[in-house]
């Protein structure tokens, strides 16, 4: 299976931005390094915050996109606090791929999954999940599996304004533990809302 590398992903951010109209800000490229790193290194665990309105959401989709690209056989689970959040990412990725002048060779034939709650791209057979697929963090994920989780805003008012919703989003969060494939990569975006915030490092 083809790996990724730095380079790699950020000759694609370019090419993307280049696509658009934009030049790649220095802290886009940031973003992606710290993408990748949690991506080829081990713990495969990773926390990225940033200020509004930085485009940690942009580049993550990005970043995703380019996944599928070097490593095909990746499934991906995106999971925010809600659904409709949760969708607009994976709405995101799909527009990237298929407007990503590299990603033709895998836009699938017969686009039987292809929508705004999951897509799969031409892959080898016999891969039961989609290659993206997102959820709210109430949703159904039991028998899931996924090689790549990343959790787009999960903490958000609505999750943690009281303490039982911030047991209730740290108990359904450590599911992902089960969902997760041996060496897969788990990687948390957001911004605290809360003291008691989920993102808090000790």
């Amino acid at each position: 299976m083809k790996t990724m590398t730095i380079t790699e992903a950020f000759d694609f951010l370019e090419d993307w931005n280049k696509i658009l109209g934009f030049t790649t800000p220095a802290h886009h490229k940031q973003i992606m390094q710290f993408l990748v790193d949690v991506l080829n290194n081990e713990p495969h665990r990773g926390l990225l915050t940033a200020f509004r309105h930085s485009g940690k959401s942009t580049v993550v989709g990005v970043f995703a996109a380019c996944v599928l690209y070097y490593k095909p056989n990746t499934r991906i689970l995106i999971l925010s606090a809600e659904s409709g959040l949760a969708s607009r990412m994976v709405s995101h990725i799909k527009n990237i791929l298929e407007n990503h002048p590299l990603c033709d060779e895998i836009l699938p034939d017969v686009k039987k999954e292809w929508g705004t709650h999951k897509i799969t791209i031409k892959r080898p057979i016999g891969i039961r999940e989609p290659s993206v697929i997102c959820q709210g963090i109430t949703g159904n994920i039991t028998g899931m599996r996924s090689d790549l989780i990343i959790c787009d805003d999960v903490e958000v008012p609505n999750t943690c304004n009281t303490q039982q919703k911030r047991i209730n989003l740290r108990e359904r969060l450590r599911e992902l533990d089960f969902i997760l494939s041996p060496q897969g990569s788990m990687i948390y975006i957001g911004t605290p809302h809360t003291h008691d915030t989920i993102y808090k490092i000790d």
